[in-house]
């Protein structure tokens, strides 16, 4: 009696890493709809273990290869409202993600690049150094993840599903247009998610922001200045002297023009450095030309920073300032500083740890 074929599956490709029109790809020998299956499990109802997409059969499951990465540190903080995942891919980039829950939303923060090579002074992930840009199936599986983790697992008090993405991960988003084009699209088209909840965070790529603009999204953008004057910012944002202040608040014009989204400024506030009057006086006039909202964050210290947080007096006075020149400002809450989630820290300070469990 002869043996029956062996089934042809191409899962030694992850599935994240193929388009999503391109799933079929993977099962040759199955029909066309266990590809619309599949693209429903990986996107919409995404679950942690293969083993749960309960519709497909066995054997498929059994082959699939769903994440491009190896969770190698999961760490929660903040009384478990904050959790912190290292992952790692095949060729060892470490990249990471921070969940955060609050009483009516949950946001991820998300990386776009293994590491950074923009060089801001304060930041673990550019002190650490640039490894490569991610994919798009590497990006948008991290919201996946997350996904799979709230509705299975989830966060206490907290909505179990994702409210908010933000790219303010390890990388610039827009050092990696194309990608981060991609991971957006399929957040929009295929995981349902309006752009109105996606954050773009730069720290000042003024083309990029010129191309997000014309893609016809809605997303926020969150424009990492801190500080207002290009003569500190070009020494703890490199970039500014390529791009400085002054075309960066064109391009913020434009994009809010054409976008209708407000822009924000994100201002990690340091001790001595960008704390000071002169400097919230400086942020305010730029606030107010490019209407934008203000979010303060005090920094926290990365082990290679000589840069300290600053005093709660000096933090009231910047606020003060600031409203007092008409300027809306939000004082970040500041989370997961018991689990090193500063972008860059786990990574940076626990090398190539071994993979460990989740849930």
């Amino acid at each position: 009696m002869t043996s029956p074929p062996a089934l042809a599956y191409a899962f030694s490709r992850v599935a994240y890493s193929i388009h999503p029109d391109d799933l079929g790809s993977l099962l040759p020998s199955e029909p066309p709809y266990r590809a619309s299956q599949l693209r429903r499990w990986l996107y919409v109802t995404p679950v942690l273990d293969p083993e749960d997409m309960t519709n497909l059969p066995a054997a498929v499951r059994r082959e699939i290869r769903l994440w491009p990465f190896t969770v190698v540190a999961d760490q929660v903080g903040d009384g478990g409202t904050t959790r912190k995942w290292l992952f790692e891919a095949d060729d060892g980039a470490q990249y990471e993600a921070v969940l955060m829950g609050y009483p009516r939303r949950t946001t991820l923060c998300i990386s776009s690049q293994a590491g950074c090579a923009l060089g801001c002074t304060f930041c673990a992930t550019g002190q650490f150094g640039f490894e490569r840009h991610l994919d798009a199936g590497e990006i948008v599986a991290q919201v996946a993840h997350a996904q799979a983790f709230l509705r299975q697992i989830g966060l206490p008090g907290s909505p179990d599903r994702l409210t908010n993405i933000v790219f303010m991960g390890m990388g610039e988003p827009l050092a990696n247009y194309n990608r981060v084009r991609e991971a957006i699209r399929r957040m929009i088209d295929e995981m349902e998610m309006s752009p109105r909840s996606i954050t773009v965070s730069t720290v000042g790529m003024v083309p990029g922001i010129r191309r997000l603009s014309d893609e016809g999204w809605p997303v926020n953008l969150a424009i990492s200045l801190h500080a207002a004057d290009d003569e500190l910012r070009s020494r703890l944002v490199p970039i500014n002297r390529r791009y400085p202040i002054s075309l960066l608040e064109e391009a913020a014009k434009e994009y809010a023009a054409k976008t209708g989204r407000r822009v924000s400024i994100e201002w990690t506030v340091m001790d001595g450095v960008n704390d000071t009057a002169e400097q919230a006086r400086l942020l305010a006039d730029i606030a107010r030309r490019i209407r934008a909202h203000v979010n303060l964050i005090a920094l926290n210290p990365t082990p290679l920073s000589t840069e300290k947080a600053p005093t709660k007096r000096a933090m009231d006075r910047f606020v003060r300032i600031l409203r007092d020149l008409d300027v809306n400002v939000t004082v970040r809450d500041t989370r997961g500083r018991d689990i090193d989630a500063a972008c860059g820290q786990l990574r940076a300070g626990r090398g190539r740890p071994q993979p460990v469990s989740i849930g």
